[in-house]
């Protein structure tokens, strides 16, 4: 028979390894690139990347995400996609979007303020409401332009210009690999194109 004592460390060791199976997660790097034309008709090569943590199917935790990074080669403009689950969510549509800035971006889309416009916007295959929820081939859909492709900061002339809006949505390729395995190192730009502008 087991004493007290034994059964209540018993018990414990029951819930401590209840709990470490609930958060036995994986992780993983998601990225693409692929070429693109911005505002301004120049070819330049577009990533975008974000990162995973997939809980099994027996687990009460949903997958989570990070927000979904795209950067245009030789620009400075990095945009954020959020969806719900994330703090820096914004209020200009629903599932997976990044809404414009009335200080860069003008809406070629539809009129209205563009801060109530997703500039850049998760749309299909499916209805997609989370990052977490993204598998290797999704649609984004671009529908907004910098006011300024060039501005000027400290004397120097910075590129802020970005993936051309277009009226049909563009098909992205991902990446899934482990996070943290040399796989999941992200493609670099090749920045002698920018400095040969």
């Amino acid at each position: 028979m087991l004493s007290m004592n034994s059964a209540r460390t018993k018990l414990f060791g029951i819930g401590f390894l209840f709990l470490g199976l609930q958060g036995c997660a994986s992780y993983y790097t998601h990225y693409a690139m692929f070429p693109g034309e911005t505002s301004s008709g120049e070819s330049r090569q577009i990533r975008v990347s974000w990162q995973t943590a997939d809980y099994p199917g027996w687990s009460f935790m949903r997958d989570q995400s990070t927000t979904m990074k795209i950067e245009t080669q030789c620009s400075d403009r990095v945009w954020r996609l959020a969806d719900d689950s994330h703090e820096q969510a914004g209020s200009c549509g629903a599932g997976v979007r990044a809404c414009g800035d009335e200080s860069q971006d003008k809406n070629v889309v539809k009129n209205g303020p563009v801060s109530e416009t997703a500039c850049m916007q998760v749309v299909g295959p499916d209805s997609v409401e989370r990052i977490a929820d993204i598998g290797a081939k999704f649609r984004l859909s671009v529908s907004c332009r910098p006011i300024a492709p060039e501005v000027s900061k400290g004397g120097e002339v910075v590129n802020m210009d970005y993936l051309r809006a277009s009226s049909v949505a563009y098909t992205v390729y991902a990446r899934k690999v482990p996070r943290g395995s040399l796989s999941a190192r992200l493609p670099e730009f090749d920045e002698s194109v920018c400095k040969a502008d």
